[in-house]
């Protein structure tokens, strides 16, 4: 597949991703589905807008990038016949480093959270972390530790893994455009072939 239509394709796929990721994160603000009356009573990790801004808004710009590069012109700038094309691949790798960073940065943060447990009211009347260490996720037993907000544990869980997968996913995707655009700006890109007279690829 020519450089600029793999391009393409990560930008198409990144977008729905970005809006899981958007979502996801939209969804832990309602813990357990509900309305929390205390703020203050959420996961401290729900705050740093993992899906928000990692997965969802630095995904954006990439991945308009990429989906424009199919239509780039080839031709582009100087007179030279591949200059265009190779400019925009490398400003694509360029927002692939900022896409990936800012998947990295939701990736940490939903592993982070998930080894940490969801802030809920224990026991002792408190709210707090009643998990150590990830320890609640082999032993469902240990949920009732949680008492308010209702289904808390698997609601959080569910979510930050689902941050967790988008963010890997981009990660991998971002990591295929660096790579694709370096390989567009040293060797061109395939539909750039015969361009403005020119006799082979650029």
């Amino acid at each position: 597949m020519c450089t600029g239509g793999c391009a393409k394709c990560l930008g198409g796929t990144l977008i729905p991703l970005a809006l899981f990721g958007f979502l996801a994160n939209i969804l832990l603000f309602f813990p357990g589905g509900k309305v929390i009356d205390n703020n203050d009573h959420l996961s401290d990790e729900v705050w740093f807008f993992g899906g928000i801004l990692g997965s969802g808004v630095l995904m954006i710009f990439p991945a308009l990038v990429f989906l424009g590069l199919k239509n780039n012109d080839c031709c582009g700038c100087c007179g030279n016949e591949s200059c265009g094309k190779r400019f925009a691949m490398f400003t694509s790798t360029i927002f692939a480093v900022i896409g990936f960073l800012g998947a990295g940065y939701s990736f940490v943060t939903s592993a982070i959270s998930i080894n940490k447990g969801p802030k809920c009211l224990m026991d002792n009347s408190t709210w707090g972390y009643p998990f150590q260490e990830g320890d609640y996720l082999n032993d469902e037993g240990l949920w009732s530790k949680c008492q308010e907000p209702v289904d808390v544990v698997p609601w959080n869980l569910t979510l930050f893994s689902i941050l967790l997968a988008v963010g890997g996913i981009q990660m991998l995707l971002c990591a295929i455009q660096v790579v694709n655009g370096l390989l567009g700006t040293l060797c061109g890109d395939c539909q750039c072939c015969g361009c403005c007279g020119g006799d082979g690829p650029v």
